[in-house]
């Protein structure tokens, strides 16, 4: 490693959430002067004897992130958010659990009743939703006990699967993105929460105890000399500045650019312009030669950064591990110097995910509309997703292209690859991670793959387009649509709506969604709904159709 890259400060300190979470900075204001300590994911404490699979790293492994470290980042004391949050939904009700649950649930966080692809599923009881990995951390200076929470992976990458009529289920597909979960309004929801508590603690303190029976004297102790004056000192920065210095743009999408922007000390402006939304992640992964929409990082090992690859040729397992790593220690806040401590489990996890499948399409399909859509995939798509070959019947991506298609020939929003800077590659460039992540700007976007398609609407890197029939007619895209706890509709493959009378996307009347939908409005920056109009420019209704049930098997 160079002087300048020891020298250069975004690399001594810790990478703030890459998924927007600095909550826990803007509550505790750091924990400094704390001996470091760490405590260990609840399931796995209580499991000490048995080895995890790679899917339960997956769901449930902290990665180092609950710690004295994370507080001063990412990481919350859970019992004390979950508190502040139900007493600030339900005022004039005694909290309970299925009060939290249901408040999680609004923000899009999941509690499963199975894990199709994942093995144990622990007790949710008092536990916090899929994705917040939770533990306690005990620290001897100052004396502290406290359950600290932490984002895991399957927050983001844990999505909910639907039954053959399309909606929505209580069973959870390890992979797929979560397209209900919205971080902005979630960290939102935690400061007004917070800022609506008295000065006084006791009555937090007693309503925990409610909330949580069995919360030790020790930890409330802790919260009443230790956190709580620490948080009462920051809330009036927290009220003018809010919990994230930039917003991620609702439901399923986060901001990395502006997150490392953040992260590495250079001005951004905040907005959305950049964000995209969260990615599939599957056996797919492994044709991949560089990572991020617009192949912002690739491969070390990777000769030409846009080269095609076969499903036959060598596993990726491990320099995505690497690439990996840093999104683990970005999004929990946990320092890079520890990556090399993660690798083992983030290897073991990209080995899994190297032969883990997107889930089959559940619902009728159209098998001769399908046989005729194959050929025009062939033709019209694959020179960009990809080509497909019939494996154990269903395609499997056989032959990846890698391409990157540039701005003025896909023609959608430029927001995202526009957004960085050359400043911010020259600093990632010289970071702890520059030789590993080999950062590289472009005015272009990456074509995905299309495995699993039919879970993954919104379309477009930036989520804009809420149908694949949409996507084929771009006339009838929609101004506006609803997202956010919605259901499939399998005609068009993607959220089921109804337009109103300006042509806005809504829910199906009587339809009840899960989580609390937002609106997309294409005509903001960094939302818009154009491009990828020229593959479906000489395609008749009836082959858009074809190609429409061939999709569905993907």
């Amino acid at each position: 490693m160079n002087a300048e890259r020891q020298s250069h400060p975004s690399s001594s300190r810790p990478r703030l959430s890459l998924q927007g979470w600095l909550l826990g900075a803007a509550l505790l204001g750091g924990c400094s002067g704390m001996i470091y300590r760490e405590g260990r994911s609840h399931l796995f404490d209580e499991m000490p004897e048995a080895k995890p699979g790679p899917a339960m790293l997956f769901a449930y492994d902290d990665f180092r992130g609950l710690s004295t470290d994370t507080l001063n980042t990412t990481a919350v004391p859970w019992k004390l958010t979950a508190t502040a949050l139900v007493l600030d939904r339900y005022p004039s009700e005694a909290p309970t659990q299925a009060h939290l649950r249901e408040l999680m649930q609004s923000f899009g966080f999941v509690y499963p009743d199975r894990i199709v692809n994942g093995g144990l599923m622990p007790d949710n009881g008092l536990r916090p939703p899929l994705g917040l990995v939770a533990g306690q951390v005990h620290s001897g200076f100052p004396r502290m006990q406290l359950e600290v929470a932490n984002i895991g992976c399957a927050s983001c990458h844990g999505g909910r699967l639907y039954d053959a009529e399309g909606r929505p289920t209580d069973e959870v597909w390890l992979g797929l993105p979560n397209s209900s979960l919205d971080l902005d309004a979630y960290a939102d929801a935690v400061v007004r929460s917070l800022s609506a508590l008295d000065e006084d603690p006791q009555p937090v303190l007693d309503a925990m105890r409610h909330l949580y029976p069995d919360v030790p004297a020790e930890e409330i102790e802790s919260l009443r000399r230790t956190v709580w004056p620490r948080l009462r000192k920051r809330l009036p920065e927290l009220q003018a500045t809010g919990a994230v210095p930039f917003r991620n743009g609702g439901p399923g999408r986060s901001n990395g650019v502006e997150a490392m922007k953040f992260s590495l000390g250079i001005d951004g402006d905040g907005g959305v312009a950049a964000a995209t939304g969260f990615p599939a992640l599957s056996s797919d992964l492994k044709l991949r030669s560089s990572l991020l929409v617009d192949g912002f990082y690739a491969l070390p090992d990777t000769a030409k950064r846009f080269a095609p690859r076969q499903r036959d040729a060598a596993s990726t397992a491990v320099p995505l591990a690497n690439i990996a790593g840093f999104f683990v220690v970005s999004a929990m806040g946990v320092e890079p110097k520890r990556i090399p401590e993660l690798l083992p489990r983030t290897r073991e996890i990209m080995a899994w995910l190297d032969e883990t499948p997107t889930p089959v399409f559940p619902g009728p399909i159209d098998e001769p509309k399908a046989q005729r859509g194959a050929g025009l995939f062939a033709d019209h798509c694959s020179s960009c997703h990809g080509q497909y070959v019939e494996t154990e019947g269903r395609p499997q991506l056989q032959r990846y292209p890698n391409k990157l298609v540039p701005m003025a020939r896909i023609g959608t929003d430029p927001g995202r690859a526009r957004a960085v800077t050359t400043e911010a590659v020259w600093h990632m460039q010289r970071s702890v991670l520059g030789d590993d992540l080999r950062p590289k700007a472009h005015d272009g976007y990456v074509a995905p793959s299309l495995s699993g398609i039919w879970a993954t609407a919104p379309y477009l890197h930036n989520g804009s387009v809420p149908t694949l029939w949409h996507m084929m007619r771009p006339e009838s895209r929609p101004r506006r649509f609803q997202v956010g706890g919605h259901a499939l509709d399998y005609r068009t493959v993607g959220i089921a709506g109804q337009p109103d009378a300006r042509q806005d996307w809504h829910y199906p009347d009587g339809y009840r969604p899960w989580s609390t939908p937002q609106w997309l409005d294409t005509r903001e920056a960094g939302n818009g709904n154009g491009g990828h109009e020229r593959p479906f420019d000489e395609l008749t209704e009836p082959q858009k159709d074809d190609l429409l049930e061939y999709l569905k098997r993907l």
